[in-house]
């Protein structure tokens, strides 16, 4: 479904990524781990045509670097960042429609059922987005990211800063969207929630992938985790 290969990336004269490749499929979730600095945001970025990039990422068989970011989601390609990028000033109702595409033929979510996937939401749907709690702006971004229906979501820190119940609730969410067929590349540092939902677990560190098997795998390398991602 997506294939990254030898995927280099840049900030000017910053190289960040390092020749990574990987692959996720249909229905899978896949967890990007690693230290802050690794190079798992950027790698997000370069997907969605956001930074300088250079190797293939390929969506279906169809190559995305060059694309522009509107014509990556019009592919079926969902971003969630991890600022959120919230409309503070548009009610949370007003939010989710700005992630209606144009054209939109048979949805796979509408208003009713994002509200349903966040009860919170439809009961804050007249309000300013930007008094909105973490929790809640997190839920919005998610759910603005589904309004355009994608069939990948990448998901950066998306628990970032949130109280435990509320990361309960985030993670709740991404198993329904596997449930419902939508694949997902959840970029996180949290051992725990990646463990928990996904179906296999990368790990990057210096711009590159260092490991890349199971959630079971990763809990028994001691050595991965104490080069890697342990502080």
């Amino acid at each position: 479904m997506l294939q990254l290969q030898d995927l280099h990336a840049f900030y000017g004269l910053s190289h960040v990524l390092h020749g990574v490749s990987f692959a996720v499929a249909p229905g899978e979730i896949v967890a990007l781990l690693g230290r802050n600095g690794s190079g798992r945001s950027t790698c997000a970025k370069a997907i969605m045509g956001l930074c300088q990039a250079s190797g293939r990422v390929s969506w279906k068989g169809q190559a995305l670097l060059g694309r522009k970011p509107y014509q990556i989601a019009h592919a079926g390609i969902g971003y969630v960042p991890e600022d959120r990028a919230i409309f503070p000033g548009l009610t949370v109702h007003q939010n989710l429609l700005l992630g209606c595409k144009r054209g939109q033929r048979d949805p796979r979510w509408t208003f009713d059922e994002v509200y349903q996937l966040f009860p919170r939401l439809k009961d804050r749907q007249h309000t300013p987005a930007g008094v909105l709690s973490g929790g809640e702006q997190q839920m919005l971004t998610l759910s603005r990211t589904l309004m355009g229906d994608p069939q990948l979501v990448l998901v950066d820190e998306p628990t970032e800063g949130l109280a435990p119940q509320v990361v309960e609730m985030v993670a709740q969410a991404l198993r329904v969207l596997q449930a419902r067929g939508v694949s997902v590349l959840l970029i996180e540092q949290k051992l725990t929630i990646a463990l928990a939902i996904s179906d296999r677990v990368l790990v990057m560190g210096h711009g590159r992938i260092v490991f890349d098997d199971t959630p079971r795998a990763l809990a028994e390398a001691a050595g991965v985790r104490a080069e890697w991602l342990e502080v």
